[in-house]
């Protein structure tokens, strides 16, 4: 079936800008790390930098996912048992990231629509920050209340941060992994997000 002039064009611009906004998302967090790189060894907390050079590939489709015990920067703890049967979104992001400057408000609109349902989605932010007190700082700037922990080397080992920022994965009701974003999603995108309960 041919689509409409309109639609076609449109068909054409959508896909690219999703690539796009990958790619320029990678290259803005290669600059940005090899900016940093001289300060990785003044730190014994894992830098942006160190977190990065271990980084690998998104996990496939289907694929188990573990979770880590994670201290959260607001004095709490998320615990791996919290999202048994329940499906949960992770998001790795960075104070310092212009993509996830745009991603995360919307990340806090889904957050508040559904952290009062009962069977809502779940969600743990991970932030890469050089410092844990940037991480802290930037949130309570933001006003961000959703659920956020530090990357440290434990969290790093159950669960590898993938390549670039930000990344969305969403772990369904079984632990394996229903979507591997990577790059800012738009705001429909987040949105969208929620359907992984219906």
């Amino acid at each position: 079936m041919d689509l409409p002039a309109g639609s076609a064009k449109m068909a054409r611009m959508n896909t690219p800008r999703r690539h796009f906004l990958a790619a320029g998302s990678a290259f803005a967090g290669a600059t940005l790390l090899a900016a940093l790189q001289p300060a990785q060894a003044q730190t014994a907390e894992p830098s942006a930098p160190a977190t990065e050079a271990r980084a690998g590939p998104l996990p496939a489709i289907g694929a188990p996912l573990a979770l880590p015990e994670a201290p959260l920067l607001d004095g709490g703890v998320f615990r791996p048992a919290q999202a048994e049967g329940r499906v949960l979104v992770l998001y790795w992001w960075a104070s310092t990231c212009p993509f996830c400057a745009l991603q995360s408000p919307e990340m806090q609109k889904l957050w508040d629509a559904q952290r009062s349902r009962p069977n809502g989605l779940l969600m743990l932010t991970l932030s890469i920050d050089r410092k844990r007190e940037d991480a802290v700082a930037y949130l309570q700037k933001k006003g961000y209340t959703f659920p956020a922990a530090y990357v440290t080397p434990d969290i790093h080992r159950v669960l590898p941060k993938p390549r670039g920022l930000p990344i969305t994965v969403v772990r369904g009701r079984d632990g394996r992994v229903l979507q591997a974003e990577r790059g800012q999603l738009f705001p429909e995108d987040v949105q969208a997000l929620a359907r992984w309960v219906a």
